[in-house]
């Protein structure tokens, strides 16, 4: 059986280390048109701001390793060009030559790339962009020159390339067309915490404030507002990703009501023996009971994994849906989500009630205790939780989302989560952890 992979990122090699594993004799080429498999674009901020001492580090296996290991047939610096569903072949270009590679089952998962709207001068200026880990030392090498260092979005991306700013000694500001940060994962509350951390830590905070052009003018970057001009030696670019989807529709494969690569439950798309994966492909979000797009790392590891069984032993394992969990930083302010938030659900017709609770992280006689914030947004008549929100200065926050993603996902109410049997020692928690006691307060005495 030959399988062919395109894309070595988190989805692509997890399918092919899948495929092997329950199909020994196959023949299974990956093909990436970097020199980095299993590479990490989430550890990018890391990397630029030395945290992490190379972007080489940013990888799971180097190509030789997973090649004797997996016994993976591993194409780098190649680009797969054009995909014949009828001979079943992929053209690939592999430096400068062309090959055609045949398959019985094709796994698409060529992730996404960054979103670059179409302002007036961005050819221009041509804003730094992170997608790959391959970018930081050319990023590195443009951000020594600089001194002031705008940052265009303020999700993910823009809040962590921020942190790795201040890192490195940069003035630096932020510019978001939305009224807060992570708009689309977090409340005005929780996003209102992680912004006085970004401003004490020196950020220069635009919210509300959509940049409209660019240009160069004596040897500055100048943004330009609908309230001022803004002059700066650099830009960074973060306003999010879009699924890299051309060569799937090029193929015949549809696209969903999100704009990704649809799929079912086993990762395979419309056509005949092609699967796809990984950042290019719509989730099921297990809340609002249908498709969404939310291009995170663990659903491309284990979308792979589902299209990596399928691919050669059909039906053999299903991706239930996600529920959109996901932990971010600035400096030491830890947050984390799941689910959904209160503007998002009741965009979306739920009828919802929410407690905003700070509780200690540890037991309020044990040293270095910090204070964290939790907002829990249940289901006004059922108590279903249906999202959870919290930040502090203790990575704790990050578990506080995972337990919440379970509870999500199984429909739990706030009850069941009071009632659950969540692990207890002063070093570690309060006796009543702060989940509890956002459940407790929303059911208003009942417990």
């Amino acid at each position: 059986m030959k399988i062919v992979i395109i894309g070595g990122g988190a989805a692509g090699a997890s399918a092919a280390a899948r495929a092997r594993r329950l199909a020994p004799e196959a023949e299974i080429t990956l093909i990436e048109s970097s020199s980095m498999i299993t590479h990490a674009p989430c550890g990018i901020p890391y990397a630029i701001s030395g945290i992490v001492p190379s972007y080489k580090m940013l990888k799971t296996y180097d190509v030789s390793r997973f090649t004797s290991e997996r016994r993976i047939n591993v194409l780098t610096q190649a680009t797969a060009q054009t995909i014949d569903v009828e001979d079943r072949t992929v053209k690939v270009s592999v430096n400068g030559r062309l090959e055609k590679l045949k398959w019985d089952a094709l796994i698409i998962a060529t992730g996404a790339k960054p979103l670059i709207p179409k302002l007036e001068g961005i050819e221009e200026v041509s804003p730094i962009t992170l997608r790959h880990p391959e970018d930081v030392a050319s990023v590195k090498a443009r951000l020594e020159k600089a001194r002031k260092v705008a940052v265009v979005g303020g999700g993910y991306i823009g809040v962590e390339v921020a942190e790795a700013l201040v890192e490195l000694g940069k003035e630096t500001m932020l510019f978001e067309m939305m009224d807060r940060l992570l708009p689309a994962s977090i409340d005005r509350e929780i996003s209102e915490i992680l912004e006085a951390g970004m401003t004490s830590a020196g950020v220069d905070l635009h919210l509300s404030e959509p940049v409209r052009s660019f240009a160069r003018r004596e040897g500055k970057v100048v943004l330009a507002t609908d309230k001022d001009e803004y002059a700066v030696d650099d830009v960074v670019l973060g306003i999010g990703v879009k699924p890299n989807v051309e060569l799937a529709v090029e193929a015949g494969v549809k696209l969903g009501v999100t704009g990704a690569v649809s799929t079912n439950e086993y990762m395979e798309t419309n056509v005949e023996g092609v699967f796809a994966a990984g950042d290019l492909v719509e989730k099921y979000h297990l809340v609002l009971r249908r498709k969404s797009w939310i291009p995170l790392a663990p659903a491309a590891n284990k979308e792979g994994q589902v299209a990596g069984a399928n691919a050669v032993k059909p039906g053999s394992l299903r991706m239930r849906g996600i529920v959109g969990t996901s932990v971010t930083k600035f400096k030491e302010l830890y947050v984390a989500r799941t689910g959904l938030s209160q503007v998002e659900a009741e965009s979306n017709g739920f009828k919802v009630e929410s407690t905003l609770i700070t509780a200690r992280s540890r037991a309020g006689y044990y040293p270095r205790g910090r204070d964290v914030t939790v907002k829990m947004v249940v289901e006004e008549k059922s108590g279903r939780i249906l999202g959870v929100q919290a930040v502090g200065l203790d990575p704790v926050v990050a578990s506080y989302a995972d337990i919440a993603a379970l509870a999500v996902e199984r429909g739990l109410s706030i009850e069941d989560l009071f009632l659950s049997d969540l692990g207890y020692m002063p070093a570690t928690a309060p006796v009543w952890h702060p989940l509890i006691v956002a459940a407790r307060t929303l059911s208003k005495g009942r417990f």
